[in-house]
């Protein structure tokens, strides 16, 4: 495989798991589906935690005592960001925990506003969604009026 075919072939997939192929007639969140979404799931949440990993391994590695106060500064500035990172990595990892849950649960799916199949392409898109599209539009809407207040 040439590396354009590779490069094409990963900018297909999501964390290295194939977009999810319909057949057709197929019942909408049927077992192949759910075990669809229980590995990219899985897969994103790896990756997440590895980049946590890296993230400890790089600060306790790059962790100097610079005499210049400056230098001293760019060093904790850059601690600070990737540590604001991390924090919103943990809090995904915690939504995909949620997520994989509703999944055993067999909740997963279905819009939590109105109770409508969020769509294949929506979940391929965000997996952590639990509104169809017309619900979150309608969130994001209220979100911004009550943010002007």
């Amino acid at each position: 495989m040439s590396t354009l075919e590779k490069q094409k072939k990963s900018s297909q997939t999501m964390y290295g798991v194939e977009p999810y192929q319909e057949t057709k007639g197929e019942e909408y969140m049927g077992d192949p589906m759910r075990k669809h979404f229980i590995k990219l799931l899985g897969a994103w949440k790896q990756e997440l935690m590895t980049s946590v990993d890296r993230t400890v391994d790089h600060m306790k590695d790059e962790a100097a005592n610079f005499p210049d106060p400056a230098d001293r500064a760019s060093q904790e500035e850059e601690f600070a960001l990737e540590l604001r990172n991390r924090d919103r990595e943990r809090k995904l990892i915690k939504k995909i925990d949620k997520t994989l849950q509703k999944i055993q649960d067999e909740e997963y799916g279905w819009c939590d506003g109105c109770g409508i199949e969020i769509g294949l392409r929506r979940l391929e898109a965000r997996p952590t969604a639990d509104l169809c599209f017309d619900c979150k539009e309608i969130a994001e809407k209220k979100e911004k009026t009550v943010g002007k207040g």
